[in-house]
């Protein structure tokens, strides 16, 4: 039988004083900054001047209509006319130039995933009236991918934290979770430190709008997802005379996001657990299905996780799959929703014959390129109070209050959203490049925000806070499991594309309920095996 909050008193104690924290934490705001100095006027940057041609090499897919170019832009924005840095960007143009309506810039998920991959590998799965119209735009982000890529830990010393992580932390392990944060921090400021303090969301988004401006657009139209929401959020409230349309899917809570992270991450690390919880419990009420458990499967989910930390599988690689690779793994793939929930059943019953399943696949160095980025933009974004007891108190109450992946990720090493804290609470680095400014985007036209309710990595309420935090926000629900939106519903699919396509809203309160059930094991689903380096928008089926 499970223990309720209300009758375990060590959980009382460890909510309550979380609540009192973070209570605190959200009055007084992150660590306060800099006197703000008598606004200087500066000059404006100059335009890039994109020279469009063949995007290169086979890797880069030539042929398939899309072309590049290279836009030089400013390194530091408190210096526009200074030190330029290359940012990579691909356009493949409008189907039908005779009825083209502009330019639509697609942003991807991250921080960390390629602009570049995103546009041309999603490309198909956009609808005909989008192709036909716009103008389809990527590009890679400062300090990803073809546009600098940051590197922190080296791929030998990121095999070593993940290798040596556990599924079960022991005893000392917040101690080490800090201690691999200042360290991560240092190395971020050793071998990027030029670049990592200009990172931020803040001139990512002015990025945009030089990238606007070169494409001669005087609007745009901008399609986010995750993170690529929040890129989204914050150029609507820099330019948001700009916005020609904008479909934010899987949103931030902007505010608590960037300048009260501790509040932010409770309910992230809560989402998670009580998604994964969602899916085991599927699992008990229908056990042959899923294969797992045997009826208990939250039971064999940890005995699992206990067995891999003490005799892990050793992958062709050579390398270690514990219960911490386990416990990553499935952080990544249950947001692809129900639909795959029979494939999990399938990988973790794998895992308990020790049989190679994606589940026990180690973070690859790829995946190490996209965490090294994933961690210092939003360390340059989020300004945590300092103090390394306020640090070990609330990450130990985040972790309490999601036991199912919560020790796992929080007490792990510098990777994904979740434990961000120990590294971004130490970062040595200034934040030029973060946004500081009000979310409310006055004067834009109206921005529809897409949440789903069990999204398992952003949570519903954050696209909630968003849709109440803009002047002109409208919010679309999605009523499913997994995380984002667009094409994994008709519904949503057809009223979001209609409003790119036509300006036209849904009506407000609009609830979709059409997720895919959970499908049969002899079909493949787009979902499985979902990779954190390759964020591509599904194909509606």
């Amino acid at each position: 039988m499970q223990t309720r909050l209300a009758d375990d008193p060590r959980k009382r104690l460890v909510w309550g004083l979380t609540l009192v924290l973070i209570a605190v934490t959200a009055l007084l705001g992150a660590a306060p900054g800099a006197a703000t100095a008598t606004p200087v006027a500066v000059a404006a940057p100059p335009v890039p001047v994109l020279s469009w041609g063949p995007c290169g090499t086979n890797a880069d897919a030539p042929g398939d209509g899309f072309e590049c170019a290279t836009a030089r832009v400013p390194l530091d924005y408190r210096q526009p006319t200074g030190r330029t840095i290359p940012l990579a960007v691909t356009r493949r143009l409008a189907a039908d130039p005779a009825h083209r309506t502009g330019v639509l810039l697609l942003h991807p998920g991250g921080p960390g995933n390629s602009g570049v991959d995103f546009a041309r590998n999603s490309y198909a799965a956009l609808p005909a009236s989008l192709r036909d119209a716009f103008d389809v735009v990527g590009y890679d982000m400062r300090g990803v991918a073809r546009s600098g890529q940051v590197e922190c830990w080296d791929d030998k010393e990121y095999s070593a934290a993940v290798d040596a992580a556990r599924g079960v932390p022991g005893p000392g392990a917040l101690h080490g979770a800090i201690r691999q944060g200042a360290d991560f921090a240092t190395a971020c400021r050793q071998r990027s430190g030029d670049l990592v303090p200009f990172v931020g969301t803040g001139s990512n988004a002015k990025d945009i709008d030089l990238l606007r401006q070169a494409l001669g657009e005087e609007t745009l139209s901008f399609y986010g997802r995750s993170f690529g929401s929040h890129v989204g959020t914050v150029y609507a409230a820099q330019f948001p005379r700009r916005v020609r349309a904008m479909v934010l899917d899987g949103a931030y809570d902007p505010r608590r996001y960037a300048d009260v992270p501790y509040a932010y991450d409770g309910p992230q690390f809560v989402a998670l657990d009580a998604a994964v919880g969602r899916f085991l419990d599927w699992c008990a009420q229908n056990a042959t299905t899923c294969g797992f458990g045997e009826g208990r499967p939250r039971q064999a989910f940890e005995q699992l996780k206990r067995a891999l930390d003490a005799d892990p599988v050793i992958t062709a690689s050579g390398r270690p799959a514990t219960g911490y690779t386990l416990a990553y793994r499935l952080m990544f793939n249950i947001n692809a929703g129900k639909e795959i929930w029979p494939y999990l059943g399938e990988a973790l019953r794998a895992a308990q014959n020790r049989q190679g399943t994606f589940l026990l696949s180690p973070p690859s160095p790829a995946s190490f390129d996209f965490l090294n980025v994933n961690m210092a933009v939003e360390c340059a974004d989020r300004a945590y109070p300092a103090g390394r007891l306020l640090l070990g108190t609330l990450v130990s109450a985040h972790v309490a209050a999601a036991p199912l992946l919560g020790p796992a990720i929080g007490l792990g090493p510098p990777t994904y959203d979740h434990n961000h804290a120990p590294t971004c609470a130490q970062w040595p680095a200034e934040r030029p490049s973060r946004y500081e400014g009000s979310y409310r985007a006055a004067g834009s036209a109206p921005i529809l925000i897409l949440g789903t309710t069990g999204d398992p990595d952003t949570p519903y309420q954050d696209a909630v806070a968003l849709a109440g935090t803009l002047d002109n926000g409208r919010l679309l629900t999605f009523d499913a499991e997994g995380h984002t939106a667009y094409n994994r519903s008709a519904c949503v699919s057809a009223l979001a594309t209609a409003y790119l396509a036509t300006l036209a809203l849904p009506a407000r309160g609009t609830v979709c309920a059409d997720e895919a059930p959970p499908g049969s094991l002899d079909r493949r689903t787009a979902g499985i095996e979902v990779d954190e380096t390759r964020d591509v928008i599904p194909a509606l089926h």
